[in-house]
Formats: structure tokens, sequence, C-alpha cells
């Protein structure tokens, strides 16, 4: 009898289909019934000795919450009969239904070998717990998964025990994963958490890589990537961060159209072993990053969201450096723009344009504080050579050494998401807000850009928060607050000046935080308002767990 070993994650919703990913032990047809009769099966597929489904269930009614099972060759695997969670449930969003979208990055599922201070509680378990106590009660219509979901360079004590026992940690890429194998033993220890793996079953996820997903700097440079190709192990290392990416991660993210429209996707479906077609797709997206497209759209309603890949789109060369390779950077700005004036609406907002909220998620915040902003721009200066050779080696030891490799490290790439969100912000048919969504810095604020000569219709903010779960070394809580700090301001003045860089073609203020903690943002939007909500895990004397509230503030 076939058996679930992880899942099942509710991936993609509309207002009539929905995806549900799942892992089982050997091949089988796995089938999603709903108590509603809507339905949806899908044969397994396999990668390295696994099998994974991902089945499309259509039939569903927009506006309603129907609970669901899976089955595996007939037998009924999920819910298991002694859960304590409520039965997991595919709710479809209505036409004229609110969205609350919940964000954050960076979750160790277990604290790394050595350890790194305390931790804390777990923002997503905390959740997870408050939504299961109260199913009927306000819940995210989505949750965005903003980069780092597992660790592959930084491993608990008990992973590190297991590929110890598999192979030489004191070869290769040592106590850090190596192939894919020992990938899918990440996403195990992450996603069997028996509230994490409730909370994935129940609420609809989209989700983007950073570098922790691969390794740490992914991507910070071309000499860091050639220093990478030049060791014994870095290939498998990378192939498999990429292949697995795709089976855990980006699969979801698609609607069942584009899934049908994949050619990958039908290739692994239809061939008895996946793993050779699905390595080689892997192989030509390291080798040419512009061939392969991870960014994706999904539009809920009147609320757009671009998830924008801002580690494997890179350019790396430093005479023409760019966080987006020119046909990303093209499709960003063609989904920005695309259906803007569009009077066809059937919308009964006051915009005519195609959405009411823009969502931006990049992993990496686009507006830092001012002096890492400086510094970061600084960097790049040194690097491109723009004070000689000997600077550029230690510009790029410092790149390394600091993680200066933000959207401020990139500042042709900087102005020009400036730029753009300016574009979409403006004019007839401007949705209320743009928000970029990132996460990464290990601490949680608000800053909001202006344009010099130039007042956008629309509120824009960045909106940074994380971690999830994470340590916050008090170097990284005193260097951020620091950061904002008018001090600091006038001495990054002085290090850009070292640099001749030029000033950025937008400025902005902080106007909450920084925060620091396990935590989740959420936006709750509902026609043209906004609402912010920022939530910490904090641990309570009986040795339970809740999301307590930091910030609730209206966005417009």
């Amino acid at each position: 009898m076939a058996e679930l070993r992880l899942g099942p994650l509710l991936r993609y919703t509309d207002g009539s289909c929905a995806t549900v990913w799942v892992e089982t032990d050997r091949p089988c047809t796995a089938e999603v019934r709903c108590a509603d009769g809507a339905r949806g099966t899908a044969r397994s597929f396999r990668i390295a000795d696994h099998h994974y489904a991902l089945v499309p269930v259509g039939g569903l009614t927009p506006g309603t919450a129907t609970e669901y099972e899976v089955l595996l060759n007939g037998t009924g695997v999920w819910p298991p009969p002694d859960s304590r969670f409520p039965p997991p449930v595919i709710a479809t969003p209505g036409d004229d239904d609110g969205m609350r979208v919940a964000f954050g990055s960076c979750r160790w599922a277990a604290p790394p070998s050595g350890g790194k201070g305390r931790v804390g509680p777990d923002a997503l378990d905390t959740l997870s717990a408050r939504v299961a106590a109260d199913p009927a009660g306000a819940r995210p219509d989505v949750l965005l998964l903003l980069g780092d979901q597992v660790y592959a360079d930084e491993i608990s004590d008990a992973t590190r025990d297991w590929i110890a026992g598999r192979r030489d940690v004191q070869a290769g890429p040592g106590d850090q994963v190596a192939d894919y194998e020992e990938y899918t033993h990440l996403y195990y220890e992450s996603w069997l958490d028996p509230e994490v793996r409730w909370l994935l079953s129940t609420v609809p996820s989209c989700m983007i890589f950073d570098d922790h997903d691969v390794i740490d700097d992914w991507n910070t440079s071309a000499a860091w990537l050639a220093d990478m190709r030049a060791t014994d192990w870095w290939q498998e290392r990378v192939l498999s961060g990429l292949m697995s990416y795709w089976v855990y991660q980006q699969l979801g993210n698609l609607s069942p159209d584009e899934l049908a429209a994949d050619p990958l996707y039908t290739a692994v479906r239809e061939a008895p072993d996946g793993t050779e077609a699905l390595r080689e797709f892997a192989a030509r997206a390291d080798a040419d990053p512009a061939s392969v497209r991870w960014s994706y759209r999904r539009d809920f309603g009147r609320t757009r969201l671009l998830m924008v890949d801002s580690r494997a789109a890179r350019v790396l060369d430093e005479d023409r450096r760019t966080m987006l390779d020119p046909g990303e950077a093209a499709w960003l700005r063609e989904q920005v723009m695309e259906g803007r004036g569009d009077s066809d609406s059937d919308s009964d907002s006051d915009s005519d344009g195609a959405y009411d909220h823009l969502l931006i998620g990049t992993s990496l915040p686009w507006l830092l504080p001012h002096l890492v902003h400086d510094v970061e721009a600084w960097n790049a200066a040194m690097c491109g050579g723009e004070r000689g050779p000997r600077w550029a080696r230690i510009g790029e030891r410092i790149r390394r050494g600091a993680d200066l490799e933000h959207w401020s490290a990139f500042p042709s790439s900087f102005d020009a998401l400036g730029d753009l969100i300016a574009d979409a912000g403006t004019g007839p048919g401007a949705p209320a807000t743009v928000s970029v969504l990132s996460g990464d810095v290990h601490h949680a604020y608000v800053a909001e850009p202006s344009w010099p000569g130039r007042t956008p219709d629309a509120r824009v903010a960045q909106l940074t928060c994380s971690p999830v779960h994470n340590s916050v070394p008090v170097s990284i809580r005193l260097g951020f607050r620091f950061g904002w700090s008018a001090p600091a301001r006038a001495l990054g003045r002085r290090i850009a000046r070292h640099g001749r860089c030029a000033p950025p073609a937008v400025s902005w203020r902080r106007t909450g935080g920084p925060w620091f903690g396990n935590q989740i943002m959420t936006l709750t939007l509902r026609g043209r308002s906004a609402r912010l909500r920022l939530e910490q895990a904090r641990a309570n004397r009986d040795g339970t767990n809740v999301l307590r509230t930091v910030t609730d503030r209206e966005l417009t």
C-alpha cells in the first residue's frame, strides 16, 4: 500500500481550481476528494528514487471552503484518523472577497550544528496553532514564503548525523548538503513539523528561493561563482539545489494552465524516471540563467502578486552587473503595466486599472537603512574598478564578508526598480498601493520612498519581515538600529563620495521599526484599503507560544 511521505501542501488556488502537492513512498495514483464533490487525480512521477504528484482539483465553487482528503491508489491517507488538527480545507476566493496576505522568510526547522544563540518560538508554528484553535476565524488567504525555506549550509545536529552516516563530512562541502538526496532530507525536516505540515495543507502558499536554499552568498559576484565552479563539489550541489527547488517549491507556484504548457513538467510526468530530464534543465539553468524564468505572477482578484527571482536571474559581469537580466527586467515591466488603464474592468472600485494593489515579492529588500545602502553602492563601485585594481580586490573581500548583495549593490537595477514602481503607481488606473515584500535581513521594518519632482498616486512601501525562525545576533540589532540614524546617514554619504557614487534616483524614510524577533507580517487588502499587521512569536510562562501584535496600521 502506498503511503504519504510528505505533504499534502495546498499550493495554487483560484475561484474554481487548486493544486495539492504530495510526496509518496512508491508509484501510485494520488487523488484529492472534496466534501462538496470536487476532485482531481494525478499519477505520480519519479525523481531520483522519490515519487511526487501535483494533483489539480477542478470544479470548486468561488467563495467557499470545502474539506478534502487525500487518497493513494484509492486508500485514504490524509488526514490521519488520529489527527489532533481540524480537517484541511480548500478555500476559494469570491469575486468581492478581501485578501489576507501573510509573509516572511528565513526559517530554521531546527537550530544548526553549533548553535547561534537563542532562537525562540517558531512564528509559523505559532500561526498554525492559532489557526487550528479557531478554524472558522480569520486566517491568511495565502502565505508568501520569501526565501530560505531550507538551509542547505546551516544544518541541524540531527541532519549532520544523518549525512555523516552516508558519506565523509570531511570531504567536499563538509557538513553541508551535497546532493539531491540530502536536499530532500532538509524538506522532510522542515515540512514534517506537525504544525507546519497542517498549516501548509490548509493555507495556499507561494514560494521563492534565496541564497540559503542553495548556499550562503549564492551568486554574489562573478568572482564568487568562479571560485565555486573551481571546486569538485559545486556542480552537484547547485544542480541538486535547482532540481529540488523545482520539485518542492516551484511546481506549486504555477497554475494548472501553466503546468499544462510546461514542456519540462510534461516530460517528467511522461518518463518512467524524470531525473535526467530535470537534471538537464537544471544544468541549462545554471549555465545560462536567462534561459529559465523562476519569477511568476499570481492575480488574486484585484491584487496582483509578482514574485521576482533576485538570485538566479543576475548578470554578474562587473561591467554590466544587474540584479535582473534584460529579459527578466522586461518581463517584470510587462507584468506590472499589463492592464493599466483598462476601462473594461468589472470592478466597482474607483480605479480603471487592472488591480487595486500591486505586491512585488523579492527575497532581498529594495530599500535598506541608508548607511547600508551607501556602503553597498560604494562597494559596487570599488569592485567595478572605480578606484583601481587594489580597491577592487579589497571590495570583493568586503562584499563576501559583509553580504553586500542587495538591490543597493546593483545601482542601475535599484534605480530601474524605483522608476518602474513610480510608473506603476502614477496616473490613470494607478493602484491604491504598491508594496515591495522582502525578508533576508533578520528584522522587520517599513520604509516609504519619494521621488524628486514626482509624487505617485499610489501609497508605496517597502515591507520587510524576517526571520520566521532564526537567531538575531546582537551585532545585527545594533547595526541596523544605527544604520537608520542621522549620524549613520552622514557617514554613508561620506563613504558614497569616496566611491564617486551617483545619488540614488529615489529617497526614502523609515516609518516603522526596526523590530527584532521571530515574526510574520500580514497585509489585509479590501477594496482599495490596505492594513498592515506585524506579529511576533512569544513564549508564555506556561510554555505555550502566542503571536503578539507589534504594530497594526493603515497603509492607505
